[in-house]
């Protein structure tokens, strides 16, 4: 019991790690990409591509998450 209550801590404590460095890389991505577009664009046309973006990986994330659902 003791070990299989070790394994959940860590398992627990790895994924809050992996989930924190996500939300990092995604906020240093969203960071970069916009201060590239903003030298080369109006700030709220490079909103709208990097949302554009988002939409298009949550898009693709949901498809793929439904995939197995669907029978595809």
């Amino acid at each position: 019991m003791r070990n299989a209550a070790g394994d959940l801590v860590l398992r627990l404590v790895l994924t809050l790690g992996a989930v924190l460095a996500g939300a990092i890389g995604v906020l240093c991505f969203s960071y970069a990409g916009l201060t590239i577009l903003q030298r080369h664009l109006d700030p709220a046309e490079a909103w709208g591509i990097m949302g554009g973006v988002y939409a298009g990986a949550g898009l693709v994330l949901y498809l793929a998450a439904t995939r197995r659902r669907r029978g595809v």
